[in-house]
């Protein structure tokens, strides 16, 4: 490579750091405005102009914020059902998908168009009939309308699976039904382990729904306070009777948006290589 090219490459890279930084800036300032409004007394949040940087930092209003919301059970409990969801997401996904990509039976398309109609429909319009639905089975003030819909497979997620399995060789599957593995096996022992990306996202994606859902926990659980939920937690925090304590607030959105930036920043080599792969096997 000649002296001229490494210096353009060089300079087409400083110019994309830079255009990167330049769009950067718009999206970190929210979250700047959140870290010294948290770090500042109630006060000191209206006064003008604002003060980007506190006279003093107020590290006590994390403490406050996880005191005032709870937040180590409902933390716990978001987990729980998230674990739970995750679990239910993939195993119910990759069962279906692999039935849709593998095995041949009568009406097979027609489920699979009908799978991927269902994702045109709002979800809005499903709020009423299964609020009606979890109700009338009594189980309302429970977490079950969170966690069983998981467990039967999510239209979008099972569109990707049957795309990406059918990427797969089916010699795979022959290879091992000559061994005397049945289905069950094929799918956990040699679709699984070449699925990972997949799974990677399927993971990650049902990770960062269920920790951002308010809907759910506020439809189901918001007469019952030790079910709570963190957004819910952090919500309702958020709407006191004699006024929002903004300081309070915003260092209770950190402790809440955390865990959410940890996983992606040390697993987004897997989210992006689950959309990369699936993106792939979208376009074969």
């Amino acid at each position: 490579m000649t002296t001229s090219m490494k210096a353009a490459e060089r300079r087409n890279v400083i110019i994309r750091y830079i255009l990167i930084l330049i769009f950067a800036i718009p999206m970190l300032m929210p979250v700047l405005w959140m870290l010294t409004t948290a770090l500042k007394d109630n006060a000191a949040v209206f006064k003008t102009p604002p003060q980007w940087i506190p006279e003093s930092f107020q590290w006590v209003n994390f403490k406050t914020a996880i005191e005032s919301s709870a937040f180590f059970k409902r933390f716990g409990n978001t987990l729980f059902i998230a674990a739970l969801c995750i679990c239910g997401s993939v195993f119910s996904n990759m069962c279906v998908g692999y039935a849709l990509a593998r095995f041949h039976f009568k009406g097979r398309k027609l489920w699979f168009y009908l799978i991927i109609a269902s994702m045109m429909i709002p979800g809005m319009v499903t709020v009423v009939p299964m609020f009606r639905f979890w109700t009338a089975i009594g189980a309302y003030g429970t977490w079950l309308p969170m966690i069983i819909p998981a467990w039967l497979a999510a239209p979008f997620n099972t569109y990707l699976t049957k795309q990406f399995l059918s990427t797969i060789p089916r010699s795979y599957d022959e290879a091992a039904r000559i061994d005397g593995a049945n289905n069950l096996m094929i799918l956990m022992r040699v679709i699984a382990p070449l699925s990972k990306p997949l799974i990677a996202y399927m993971t990650i994606a049902t990770f960062q729904g269920v920790w951002n859902d308010y809907m759910n926990p506020l439809l189901y659980v918001i007469s019952k306070p030790d079910k709570w939920t963190l957004s819910l937690a952090i919500a309702r925090l958020g709407s006191g009777t004699y006024g929002i304590e903004w300081n309070i607030y915003m260092a209770a959105d950190i402790l809440y948006f955390m865990p959410i930036l940890i996983i992606f920043f040390f697993f987004q080599d897997y989210f992006m290589e689950g959309l990369g792969a699936m993106t792939a096997s979208g376009v074969k």
